[in-house]
């Protein structure tokens, strides 16, 4: 038995405990108080320790586990949308549009419809929806419409007129409205030109704004989540309104997470300017990562590739990578930790010179690191001999499992037999580089044994492909969970959390199945039982 001396709140029992160096005879019980981990051994161990008012759990054979963290969720986003259409588990267009007149019918006119999770590369028939189909399904609302990637939106023709975008509306920045062979727009809208869109519609209220966190967070307990890395969004205008929401419960002792929360990279001069840096804050809220984007998505055809996608041409930079370069040294000097959003093999090995040239820089200046390493997000397609490069590093890699499963058709077709560099996590794991697990909400949904199923079997949850879509790129069942939770605590130097030992916090989630014992085929089935944050029951189900 491992301990410390005091007397239990609540003790787990008849269970096992995922230690992270796995005992011949595994312990079976656990110990808290005061929001810490006592001890852990065996049944006798802990019932020896019990007091008169400490509460007793059996856990009827069930496993705990550290609780997980979602390293690249865009929880702002997410809360707030959880209000509008989920379209995830549509099936064909008319499906969706049978969903807009629905929504059309339930509101006062000219109210806003949107939702957000449609993968036309899934469909029946991959047709997207445009501007006219829209306005046949709800001519006298604003419609905006998000692909599950976020990288793509459809508007109808109320929602464009909303934005003042028309035929004379000159593409923005790293965005592009879609066009049709008159030069009017489609209702297509891709990157940064969704935000002309998404400008046009009334912010909610900040009261509306940590009622969303807070049920947010419900939602999140409920998959085993105790902690999140709260991502914006490219040219991200709610940064500051996102984080005063997260600030607002800290002070009000109603955050029952722990984040980390990102800044978008243009507001950088501001955060250097008040001497911010990575990891500042407390053990519920601290100052994240600054967040940049070197490309697109696949789903767009904006990921930026070495050689042609075969429906497309090469996708595009979303910035000139010397000035990528220049933010990410003044960044890096300024004791502020960058993200990158690299999703293509191009973007990726641009990225990784970039850093390699700033680690031969700091050898010969000697200039210290910031206090959490940099990262690059999504690593989604790398050819092998740079993610050779990427062990030799002082990075941080985090990539989405669960996305995989939505692309497997996309990256078939738009890449073929080129595929086989997509989502290689074996790959990557093997690199030596920490790799964390995320889900990347609302693109997917947040729950981590969704992630670890994708990442472990490489199935979709229907079972195919049967062989699993590249199996030699899996990775083991106790490589995800470490990849969601002792990996997350050891990159953010978080000592105290993600793993299952006395004095760690006690942040767990208890699992239906023992998975590390003898690992379910069908992870997305394995059930959260139970979540404590801080040692405290947020929620239960047995």
């Amino acid at each position: 038995m491992t301990s410390l001396s005091s007397t239990p709140d609540r003790i787990l029992f008849n269970g096992r405990i995922a230690e992270p160096n796995e005992r011949q005879s595994p312990a079976s019980a656990i110990a808290v108080a005061r929001g810490r981990i006592l001890a852990v051994g065996t049944d006798q161990d802990m019932q020896e320790r019990a007091g008169t008012d400490t509460e007793t759990i059996d856990l009827e054979g069930r496993l705990v586990v550290p609780g997980f963290v979602d390293t690249h969720i865009h929880f702002y986003e997410w809360a707030l949308q959880r209000r509008d259409m989920a379209l995830d588990d549509i099936s064909c267009l008319e499906e969706l549009l049978a969903r807009v007149r629905q929504a059309a019918a339930e509101r006062p006119t000219g109210q806003w419809i949107m939702g957000q999770g449609w993968n036309e590369t899934d469909w029946t028939a991959p047709h997207m929806p445009t501007r006219e189909t829209l306005d046949r399904a709800a001519p006298d609302h604003p419609v905006l419409l998000w692909r599950c990637d976020l990288h793509l939106a459809a508007a109808n023709t109320a929602a464009l007129e909303r934005a003042g975008i028309n035929a004379g509306t000159q593409d923005p920045p790293e965005g592009r409205i879609e066009r049709d062979g008159r030069g009017i727009p489609t209702g297509i809208l891709r990157e940064l030109a969704i935000n002309l869109v998404r400008q046009a519609v009334t912010p909610p209220k900040d009261d509306e704004v940590t009622a969303a966190y807070e049920d947010g967070a419900g939602a999140l307990h409920r998959r085993g989540i105790t902690g999140i890395h709260d991502i914006r969004l490219m040219a991200d205008k709610d940064g500051a309104r996102a984080f005063q929401a997260f600030q607002t419960l800290e002070k009000d002792k109603r955050l029952d997470l722990r984040c980390w929360v990102t800044q978008p990279g243009h507001l950088l001069d501001d955060m250097i300017g008040l001497g911010l840096r990575s990891g500042f804050g407390n053990d519920r809220l601290r100052v994240g990562h600054m967040k940049f984007f070197s490309d697109g998505g696949m789903g767009a055809r904006t990921a930026w590739m070495i050689d042609p996608f075969l429906d497309a041409g090469c996708g595009m930079p979303m910035m000139d990578m010397e000035a990528l370069s220049q933010d990410i040294e003044r960044a890096d000097a300024a004791g502020l930790a960058v993200m990158v959003h690299a999703v293509g093999d191009r973007a990726n090995r641009e990225l990784i010179d970039i850093f390699e040239g700033l680690e031969a820089r700091r050898r010969q200046s000697g200039q210290p690191a910031p206090f959490v390493p940099h990262r690059i997000e999504h690593v989604q397609m790398i050819r092998p001999e740079d993610a050779d490069r990427l062990g030799r590093l002082p990075l941080a890699l985090c990539v989405t499992p669960a996305n995989m499963l939505l692309d497997i058709n996309l990256i078939d077709a738009a890449v073929g037999d080129k595929g086989r560099w997509a989502y290689d996590f074996r790959r990557l794991v093997d690199t030596g580089a920490p790799v964390m697990f995320s889900s990347d909400c609302p693109v997917c949904d947040p729950a981590p044994l969704l992630g670890m199923h994708a990442a472990v079997a490489r199935r979709r949850t229907d079972g195919t492909p049967e062989a699993g879509w590249y199996p030699q790129s899996r990775v083991t069942v106790r490589e995800a969970l470490d990849a969601y939770t002792s990996v997350p605590a050891a990159v953010h130097r978080t000592d105290d959390l993600g793993v299952i030992a006395p004095g760690k916090r006690a942040d767990l989630a208890v699992l239906s199945e023992d998975i590390l014992l003898q690992p379910s085929p069908w992870l997305p089935d394995v059930k959260v039982d139970m979540t404590l944050f801080d040692g405290r029951i947020v929620h239960r189900c047995f």
